[in-house]
């Protein structure tokens, strides 16, 4: 009898201790877009928080409560797990340029989410061409709710679409990220943002109050492993 609620009592330690970590998708903080200067290149600046966005590449607009960023799980997956708001509008573009287009942040994101929505047609694909150094994963994707379509796919560095959304992690610590888009196509968007429970070091960090339950699980096995040995005795 002993022993059974010495064995119950290691179990019930163990549960407490698990239940209290975080689940394995994040919140996303997005890009609100204030503004776009159309041009090629063009600007385009907005906020994440406290944190300043900027673009520099071709654009023709600032899409207002536009697309939609449905279905919602084409835009999750790994540890991403929110859509981007409609409201926080997106950049819109066409591509087909020579040259490199930037976005930029006012402080170093760690392992930031870019969002792509309806790249290329179906039989037309259109690309976002990354740096080498740019090391990433595709996190999601599928048809777009607007037009349909399927998922992103990826050869070396570029990540292609026929009507394609998806989202993108990158890896690493950045304030810049580079990209091309050689291919003209009418039109497709983008949006960036960051893991909001990301801190400097990189890593995913559990609430105080996690810590504080994780803490008293783990304080509570040498108490657990000495009942069960009494309870064998």
């Amino acid at each position: 009898m002993r022993q059974r609620f010495a064995l119950m009592f290691v179990l019930a330690v163990v549960c407490i201790a698990f239940s209290a970590l975080p689940a394995c998708a994040d919140t996303v903080a997005w890009t609100d877009w204030s503004s776009v200067t159309p041009g090629s290149p063009g600007t385009g600046t907005g906020t994440i928080g406290s944190l300043s966005v900027s673009y520099s590449g071709q654009t023709s607009a600032l899409l207002h409560n536009f697309p939609s960023w449905t279905p919602t799980t084409t835009f999750s997956g790994g540890i991403v797990g929110n859509a981007p708001p409609a409201a926080n509008n997106s950049i819109q573009i066409e591509g087909g340029v020579p040259f490199t287009e930037t976005i930029t942040f006012s402080s170093p994101v760690v392992n930031p989410i870019f969002a792509i929505w309806s790249l290329g047609q179906g039989g037309f694909p259109a690309s976002f061409n990354f740096t080498a150094s740019e090391r990433f994963n595709v996190l999601g994707g599928g048809p777009s709710a607007e037009f349909g379509g399927s998922a992103l796919t990826v050869v070396s560095s570029s990540v292609f679409g026929r009507e394609g959304n998806g989202v993108v992690q990158f890896n690493g610590t950045f304030t810049t990220i580079r990209f091309t888009t050689p291919v003209f196509e009418n039109y497709y968007a983008f949006t960036v943002g960051e893991d909001a429970t990301l801190t400097g070091g990189g890593g995913a960090v559990p609430e105080p109050g996690t810590l504080l339950l994780l803490g008293l699980g783990f304080s509570s096995l040498p108490f657990a492993r000495r009942a069960l040995l009494l309870g064998r005795a």
